[in-house]
Order: C-alpha cells, then sequence, then structure tokens
C-alpha cells in the first residue's frame, strides 16, 4: 500500500525583502488618486487623526489608515527607528503616497490610507502621516522574523458605546490591549471579532474604539460586524489588503450604497487568513448571500492555499457559539451553509464573535460532530480530515455579556441546538462554554505542526467591567488577570504517511538549528551545518516501519519510498538532495535493508527524488515481524533561501 499525506505545491511565491530600508521602499510608493486636491496652503490645516495601523498583504506590508478635515494631497513618511535624531525624521525617509476621498458619515471629513511595502525582518520602524507641515505625531511597530513560529491575539467584540458609558468602554478596551500586549509583547498582530463599535456612523464611538495607541503599533485585521455594517465609516477607517468589494459580498448587494461590507484575505508567515463580511448570508437581503462567501473562500484557497500551511476564518456571526445567538434564525442558516464547505476545503480554525461569551468546539466536520468519542475540553485535539475548530470571542471591552443558554430538542448536528449527549448542559458542539461577565481575549500560537488556542482573562470584576455587580462570577483572587480560561492543541492529520519538514535559515558562517515537531509521522532532521556557504548538511531519520507477515506462501514482498520537492509557498529544492542507508531495527519476517543512496548533491544523481529500495524478504522467508529504519542524509546547496520546507516521503509496500 501507498503511505502518504498531501505537500504543499507549488503558489505565488511570497519573496522576502532583502534590500536595504531606503532602496526597499524606493520605487514602491502608492499611486495618487485621481480627484485629490493639489497639497494643502496654510489655511488648509489637516492634520491626521483616527490613526490605525492594519495587515497587509504579507509579512512585508502594513496599511495606515485615517482621518483628516481637508481634502488635500498627504501622504505616509516611514524610517527605521534608529535612523530618527532627535526624534527627526531623515531626509531620505521613504514616502508612500496616500489615497481616499471624502467621508460617507455624518461627522464629515476625509479618509486616507496608504500601503507601507518593502518592510525589513527584525525592524524597528517609525512612521507618520500628513503633509510637510502638518504631520501626525509619529509612531512606531517592530516587525519580526518573516519565517516560522509565531503568536497572534483574537479580540471579540468590543463595540464601544454598547454599555451607555463610553468612557468605562474605552477605558476596559484599553486595559485589555494593555494586558494582552504587556504578557505577549511580541504578538505580530491583532486579529478581530467584528463591531469595533455600537453605531456604525458614530465617530464618537469611533474615535473611543481607536484611541488606545496599541492600534497604531500592531496591526489590526479588521473583522466587519452587525453593528458595523449600517455606515460606510468602517470602511473608511479600516482599509484591508485584496478586498473583493462586489455586489454579491455586501448583504444589500450595493457596494456604493450607505453600507460597508466585501471580503478580503491575507497571508502571514504560514497561515492563509480569509475573513468574510457575514452580515450577508441570504440572498433574499439583495447581495449574494452565503454561496458568494462560499465561492470566495474555495478561489482564495485554490489560489493561494498551498502558499500556506494553515487556513484560518474570520468572521463575526459566531455559528457554534453558547448564548444569546446561538438559536438565532440566520445563524442557523449559516449552519447549514458553511461547514460541509469548510472541512472540504481544508480549513483548519474559525475565528468568531457576536455572542459576547466564550466557547471552543469539539472537531465539527461536515456540520456534526467529527469524533463521537472527542471530550469535553479535551487540552489536544487531531484534526482528521475535514475536522474543523470553531472559537468564538467572548467581550474584550467588557461593554456587554450575554449569558449561556440552554440546549433544546432540535437536534445534535446541521442546524440543531441539541444538548450534548456527554455533557448535557452545553450544546452538542461545544466542548467549553464559558461566562463570567469578565473582559478575554484569545491567543494563538501557530507552531510547524500545531495550532495552541488559548483565552485567557484580561480582567475581574472591579471597574472598568461593565458588569461589576451581582452578574460578575469572577473571583480576582482565583481568576485574576492573566489567568488561563481554556486551552487547547489542534494537531494536524498527517494520514499514515510520514512529512517531512526543513526550516532553512539565510546562510551565515557556524551553527543553525533545523526544528521539526516529531508528531504522528513529522521527521525530525535534526541540526544542521552551514559548510563555508557551499551547503547545508543535516542528518536524522525516519519513523520506523513496522513489516508484519503470516502468510502461508511466504512470498517475496519489498518496501520503497520516494520523496517529492522540499517546498515553502514558491520556494523550493529538490529531493534530490536528500539520501538514505536503510537499516533492520528488528529482525524478522526474513526483513533485509537495501543499500544506501548517496545525496544528489555528493553524485550528481537523482537520490530519493525517484524510488528507492528500503527493506525487503525473499520467497521461503520465515514468517513474523520485522521493523525497519533508515538513517537520512540531507545536502542542500547553499543558494537555497530561507524558509520552512516541507516535503512528503510516499512509502510503497509491494509483495507477491
Amino acid at each position: 500500500m501507498t503511505l502518504s499525506t498531501s505537500a504543499q505545491t507549488s503558489g505565488s511565491a511570497r519573496r522576502r525583502v532583502a534590500t536595504g530600508v531606503t532602496a526597499a521602499f524606493l520605487g514602491l510608493t502608492v499611486a495618487l488618486g485621481s480627484g485629490m486636491a493639489s497639497p494643502a496652503s496654510a489655511a488648509d490645516s489637516a492634520t491626521p487623526g483616527s490613526i490605525i495601523l492594519g495587515v497587509g498583504a504579507n509579512e512585508s506590508q502594513r496599511i495606515v489608515t485615517w482621518y483628516t478635515t481637508a481634502d488635500t494631497a498627504q501622504k505616509l513618511q516611514v524610517a527605521r527607528t534608529a535612523d530618527l535624531v532627535n526624534g527627526q525624521f531623515p531626509a531620505d525617509s521613504a514616502t508612500f503616497d496616500a489615497v481616499g476621498g471624502a467621508n460617507v458619515a455624518t461627522g464629515g471629513g476625509f479618509n486616507r490610507h496608504a500601503t507601507i511595502t518593502g518592510l525589513k525582518e527584525h525592524t524597528q520602524y517609525s512612521y507618520r502621516a500628513g503633509s510637510e507641515g502638518d504631520w501626525s505625531p509619529a509612531y512606531s511597530f517592530k516587525t519580526q522574523d518573516f519565517e516560522g513560529d509565531y503568536d497572534f491575539l483574537f479580540l471579540g467584540d468590543p463595540q464601544i458605546g454598547s454599555s451607555g458609558d463610553l468612557a468605562q468602554d474605552q477605558a476596559g478596551w484599553k486595559d485589555t490591549l494593555d494586558v494582552a500586549l504587556a504578557a505577549n509583547p511580541n504578538a505580530e498582530m491583532l486579529v478581530s471579532g467584528g463591531d469595533q463599535v455600537e453605531t456604525a456612523n458614530n465617530e464618537s464611538h469611533w474615535s473611543s474604539f481607536l484611541a488606545p495607541d496599541k492600534l497604531r503599533q500592531y496591526p489590526w485585521a479588521a473583522t466587519i460586524g452587525n453593528h458595523d455594517v449600517g455606515g460606510k465609516a468602517y470602511e473608511q477607517h479600516m482599509f484591508t489588503p485584496n478586498t473583493d468589494r462586489s455586489g454579491p459580498l455586501y448583504s444589500n448587494g450595493n457596494p456604493s450604497s450607505n453600507t460597508s461590507g466585501g471580503d478580503y484575505w491575507y497571508i502571514y508567515k504560514d497561515v492563509l487568513f480569509i475573513n468574510l463580511n457575514s452580515n450577508s448570508y441570504a440572498t433574499s437581503q439583495g447581495g449574494g448571500g452565503d454561496a458568494a462567501h462560499i465561492k470566495y473562500v474555495t478561489d482564495v484557497i485554490n489560489e493561494h492555499g498551498a502558499e500556506a500551511k494553515w487556513k484560518v476564518l474570520t468572521y463575526h456571526h459566531a455559528i457554534y457559539s453558547p448564548a444569546s445567538h446561538a438559536k438565532d434564525s440566520d445563524n442557523k442558516v449559516r449552519r447549514v451553509d458553511f461547514p460541509t464547505a469548510f472541512s472540504k476545503l481544508g480549513v483548519d480554525v474559525v475565528l468568531q464573535g457576536h455572542d459576547h461569551s466564550y466557547s471552543r468546539s469539539y472537531l465539527i466536520k461536515n456540520g456534526a460532530k467529527a469524533n463521537p468519542d472527542e471530550q469535553p475540553g479535551a487540552s489536544e485535539v487531531t484534526a482528521g480530515p475535514g475536522g474543523v475548530l470553531y472559537v468564538t470571542a467572548n467581550s474584550a471591552s467588557g461593554s456587554k455579556y450575554y449569558d449561556i443558554t440552554k440546549p433544546d430538542s432540535s437536534g445534535t448536528s446541521g442546524a440543531g441546538n441539541g444538548a450534548d449527549p456527554l455533557n448535557p448542559n452545553s450544546y452538542w458542539y461545544n466542548s467549553v462554554q464559558n461566562q463570567e461577565h469578565v473582559r478575554t481575549y484569545v491567543k494563538v500560537q501557530v507552531r510547524n505542526d500545531k495550532l495552541v488556542v488559548e483565552n485567557l482573562r484580561s480582567g475581574t470584576c472591579a471597574a472598568p467591567n461593565a458588569d461589576a455587580g451581582s452578574l460578575c462570577k469572577n473571583t480576582s483572587a482565583d481568576q485574576p488577570v492573566g489567568s488561563l480560561v481554556d486551552k487547547v492543541t489542534v494537531r494536524p492529520y498527517h494520514g499514515n504517511g510520514q512529512d517531512l519538514q526543513v526550516n532553512v535559515p539565510d546562510a551565515a558562517p557556524g551553527e543553525f538549528g533545523w526544528t521539526i515537531d516529531g508528531y504522528n509521522g513529522l521527521v525530525d532532521l535534526g541540526t544542521a551545518k552551514d559548510y563555508d556557504g557551499d551547503y547545508f548538511a543535516a542528518t536524522g531519520k525516519i519513523n520506523p516501519i513496522a513489516v508484519s507477515d503470516n502468510r502461508r506462501s511466504r512470498a517475496p514482498w519489498s518496501i520503497s519510498a520516494s520523496v517529492g520537492d522540499f517546498q515553502d509557498a514558491g520556494k523550493k529544492f529538490s529531493g534530490a538532495y536528500l539520501g538514505w542507508t536503510p537499516n533492520v531495527l528488528e529482525a524478522g519476517a526474513g526483513a533485509k535493508a537495501n543499500g544506501s543512496v548517496a545525496s544528489g548533491y555528493d553524485d550528481g544523481r537523482e537520490g530519493l527524488s525517484v524510488s528507492r529500495g528500503l527493506g525487503w524478504a525473499e520467497q521461503g522467508h520465515a514468517k513474523g515481524t520485522a521493523k525497519l529504519g533508515a538513517d537520512l542524509d540531507l545536502k542542500i546547496p547553499g543558494s537555497v533561501d530561507k524558509g520552512g520546507y516541507r516535503a512528503t516521503l510516499t512509502i510503497t509496500a509491494l509483495s507477491s
């Protein structure tokens, strides 16, 4: 039989920036939009405000959006923080022309945005928006490694203004960001669960949402909620990359109306993020409904899925949640429309908001619990083919909470809200449900071979929590700020094959480490050495392969294997550079080891890129079992680009 799992195929390359800061920026400015005025006169002073740092199309980009009081030509100025002298930007700072237009909102004014491109790894940048004589204050952000592990934070429903006390909501929102980022200063982005504000076009609500400076230091991945959709302020405040603003992705089908909408995607390191406007769910509203979203997700994954190891969807309306919205008719529609498509497309995690409570689903496949034996609150799950984890975030500001509701008798699959047979007080789809009436946030750790999802407390019953009275079920002594509500590790499904991963760093003298999570077939190639820049070398062992043969015929058998290209998005190197020396680890079943195969780097041949024998037995061999192994020898040219490369070793057993 053949034992294999999926390997990445080539896709659009995401190139890492290796040039200097100035050289990287020059020539990459955004074209100035039509209809914008000439530079301002002194009488047209227009200092920018409402500045927010957003995600770009990939790690080397950020999008900055702001408001201004005059329709003037503006730009974004960017420099390495280390190059500023007494707070002054150097003369050769990179500049990016802004585009935008007049605001469609009661507050009037104008909006601008500019995309920063060509960012380098491990660099602190400073930026400011405006024009000569009318610059905003300077803000800063830092980039980290463009490959490998990272953390991001997911924040549910700030909904500033919802409590009726705007100052309190703003204080709770700021406190959550301060607490979360003090505990996780190297988190690389903030992902929204939607409902930034209570009222779509209320600029007082938006000003309070945008007040924390953390939103100018860490990129915000915006999500549109039902409280954001009723005006253009959402789109004006938060410009997003790769956005499809066509009619089917607006709830009323009309992008030019005073509503916000559209779907977008971006890739950050090894994760493909896809963000949906879940306000549009039925064609009767005028838009394309859920079918349009499914087509969008399908098209993006087909085109870009091979560029990432993980697929994460984000939208506002939670389809598997524990509180007041769990039984909403529109969510029942989405609960029927979405899950099977997401399972078939290989989505790993779905991040949701809307229900102002926390829940973590069981792994869901095609609209039903994937494994009936998965236990409530399991600390580790393995996503077999089609298994998807759905997470609903509680309020990050404390402006409003919804209490958990009771299951009914409507069924335990599809649109049903029936009880979990293993935990009758919970809905069938939820592994964990929590509501303490305290602020929380979700931390997601992205690793080579796992995602770790944690829900953490960012507040207690004390002010500025909106529910500081009898409804609050938290005790600061037992459940302090920073304490854990829930944690789960999600492992991917590797089938019966052996997936290999290699992390290739920038070529440099000395040693560096290659790390592989050895779980369910992922093979560890150990520590590699850079040999004078000529080549990298590493050794390791395949996971043992057990052979059992008790046939009366005692017919011959053989085990062979081959490896495809090692790939990371559009980068790759040939499997021919992998060689091996087979061996018999445990004798039995007449097992004999095949001969060694050299790395193609040494002999210029095909290495393991073609099928090679691992072990065999001749006719008439003894019955029994054996274990076969092989020592791996990988040599790669020094010209291979930095990246996290994976390949699949396909194992074939033949017998007469």
